[in-house]
């Protein structure tokens, strides 16, 4: 039986096709043939073109199974959202798969839990329904290849195949030698993702912006009550991941900008933590801090002032 590909933006002609038949090296090859024409897109500056093909996508039925595929296999595939509604027989994902419109698609509110943290206190976390979570995957793998193309080349949380350990290397490289530099900013984010600005995003990252702000805005439920949002990803959205990869991008550089080559400043960047290193705390504190700080701020967020610190090499740090 016959997949359809990325040229077929409709799931209507595939009604036989069942979940077993599908063929997903081939389904895998065509979103990444796709995926690669975004990111070329988007390296060239063609953002019309990239645009175009994000829709194109986003309309595919090969990219509509991969998003299913993605979610229901996920370690949260058993817990629902709002709705209660699981996909569990491969009918149920076939049926899930041709839901996939974006006419007349409305974002449910998000079921909030709070997560105890090893520190003290809670995290929140924020469950949106399988659908919802499928059409941001969906909507992820067009958004991916823009995320990879423009992250700063020392971000490595929530990248793929990038790890913690990447990160951890690239902070040997840069401070094992006997010329590098003594002084190390720690920099944490405070509430990153919860106060990531809505209106920052909308204007900024290249996707849909009426799915966007569909997802921004969907509030959620705790203790049996809907609350607004108006700022922040939620924690526990599929997508969210890539657009604080997106919010960072330019971090590094902006950092680097003001500095010269004998300040010896480098950046790592882990989600939504970065260490920058310095020759001296003066270029920590009078160069580094004021930029980190505006950069930051044009995005609704800001540094934590008692998890952010300045630090001797001698002393060691935390990453």
């Amino acid at each position: 039986m016959t997949v359809m590909t990325l040229s077929s933006t409709g799931a209507s002609s595939a009604s036989k096709l069942t979940w077993g038949d599908i063929k997903w090296p081939h389904i895998n090859k065509e979103v990444k043939r796709l995926q690669m024409r975004i990111a070329k897109a988007v390296r060239e500056g063609a953002h019309g073109k990239a645009k175009a093909l994000q829709w194109l996508l986003t309309h595919s039925y090969s990219a509509k199974l991969l998003a299913v595929r993605k979610v229901t296999q996920n370690t949260g595939a058993n817990t629902p959202g709002v709705d209660g509604v699981l996909w569990r027989t491969p009918k149920q994902k076939m049926q899930a798969v041709t839901s996939l419109q974006r006419r007349g698609y409305l974002s449910q509110p998000l079921h909030r839990i709070q997560i105890p943290k090893k520190s003290g206190g809670h995290r929140p976390l924020s469950i949106p329904t399988l659908k919802d979570r499928s059409m941001q995957a969906l909507h992820l793998l067009a958004l991916e290849p823009v995320a990879e193309t423009k992250a700063d080349r020392n971000t490595y949380g929530f990248r793929p195949k990038r790890s913690t350990a990447d990160a951890i290397g690239q902070c040997f490289n840069i401070l094992s030698r006997k010329v590098s530099p003594s002084w190390i900013l720690e920099g944490d984010i405070r509430a990153c993702f919860d106060t990531l600005s809505g209106i920052w995003l909308e204007e900024h990252i290249l996707m849909d912006k009426q799915l966007l702000s569909k997802w921004l805005t969907a509030g959620y439920v705790e203790k049996n009550s809907l609350h607004p949002t108006f700022d922040g990803v939620p924690q526990g959205g599929i997508i969210s991941p890539a657009l604080l990869v997106l919010a960072l991008s330019g971090l590094e550089n902006a950092i680097k900008s003001v500095a010269s080559p004998k300040d010896k400043v480098n950046v790592v960047i882990y989600a939504d933590d970065f260490i920058v290193t310095a020759a001296t705390k003066e270029v920590l504190e009078a160069k580094v801090m004021p930029v980190v700080a505006s950069f930051l701020k044009e995005r609704g967020l800001e540094l934590s002032l008692t998890k952010t610190k300045i630090t001797h090499i001698d002393e060691g740090f935390d990453f």
